[in-house]
């Protein structure tokens, strides 16, 4: 299962989130979604410690983080 769940086509490519991250799980795209916005993308998925920050500082909502529950 993906820790981050990036929702592109609401993304509105402010960077707040990648700034948040201080494990650079994160980036600017290239890729625009149907707006015309650079979307965020995950580019380090090994490194998301799931802390939330990137979700916390989005002012649209569109990152969902998850944890993985250990029985």
């Amino acid at each position: 299962m993906k820790k981050l769940i990036i929702s592109e086509n609401l993304c509105k490519g402010c960077g707040l989130c990648v700034e948040a991250c201080s494990r650079g799980v994160l980036s600017l795209s290239e890729r625009t979604n149907a707006m015309g916005y650079r979307v965020t993308e995950c580019v380090a998925p090994d490194k998301c410690i799931s802390c939330a920050c990137c979700a916390v500082m989005c002012p649209d909502c569109v990152i969902q983080v998850h944890r993985e529950v250990k029985a």
